[in-house]
């Protein structure tokens, strides 16, 4: 039986080109994000094009209402993919956001990936393996505010998960891409002028050596050799220079 994979925030950006590349490697899916139309359009164009099955679940994971019904489809037995894609990041600084804002960012960012998991850990393991996918970041390992903070938790989530029921088929995996040419930077408003082209990625690339990643039973994805080296100047270098570069950008 072919494993079905559940893509959160899967119309655009990584999470539309998760869900393409797992369709054409066969995976029947469930795409979930708030936009129902925009939805149900991807479904209908990866349907036609791969001849594989996919829903549409339409959830706000902001909210418990729309995780819940998130978590109750990944329970499902056919569930052996799950990619936790969902997320936004915030344009100002901690102190001028709201506190709102600042816990709606949360739940999305590091509750609903905490939730959804728990809900794939329990089916997978009855199920006798899965895998999980977690996109992270490589903010993760610098100190940048709480987009940083939330994504270094759900690297050390992914780290211990990926150690801790490996011996039961199952794999948790970080993906931890730098800056990605998707909508991601233009819903915060950001200028991307300032930053080389050298540091943009391709989406279709960090999907591909993440999906490579994952299903090789790795714990972190860091696509490219500038960002793994970028990450590890990151963890390891002197952390006042550090936090001052990582401030000119996410």
């Amino acid at each position: 039986m072919t494993d079905t994979a559940v893509v959160t925030g899967a119309t655009s950006g990584l999470g539309a080109e998760f869900a393409r590349q797992l369709a054409e490697r066969g995976h029947n899916l469930v795409l979930t994000a708030r936009d129902q139309e925009r939805l149900e359009a991807k479904a209908a164009e990866l349907s036609a094009r791969y001849g594989v099955k996919v829903a549409v679940l339409p959830a706000d994971l902001a909210t418990p209402e729309g995780v819940e019904a998130v978590a109750a489809r990944v329970a499902q037995p056919d569930v052996g993919i799950l990619v936790n894609n969902a997320g936004y990041g915030l344009k100002d600084d901690f102190h001028i956001n709201t506190a709102k804002a600042e816990l709606d960012n949360l739940n999305v960012l590091v509750s609903a990936p905490l939730r959804l998991s728990h809900a794939a850990v329990n089916s997978m393991l009855a199920r006798g393996g899965g895998r999980i996918i977690n996109v992270a970041s490589v903010a993760g390992f610098v100190p940048r505010g709480t987009y940083s903070a939330a994504k270094a938790w759900v690297i050390s989530f992914s780290r211990w998960a990926n150690l801790h029921y490996a011996a039961r088929g199952l794999s948790a995996t970080a993906l931890c891409p730098g800056f990605v040419h998707t909508e991601f930077h233009e819903r915060m408003q950001m200028d991307k002028s300032p930053f080389p082209g050298w540091m943009w990625l391709d989406a279709e690339r960090v999907v591909r050596e993440g999906l490579a990643d994952a299903f090789a039973g790795k714990s972190i994805s860091i696509p490219s050799k500038r960002y793994k080296i970028l990450a590890s100047i990151g963890r390891r270098g002197p952390q006042a220079l550090v936090a001052r570069v990582a401030a000119r950008g996410r």
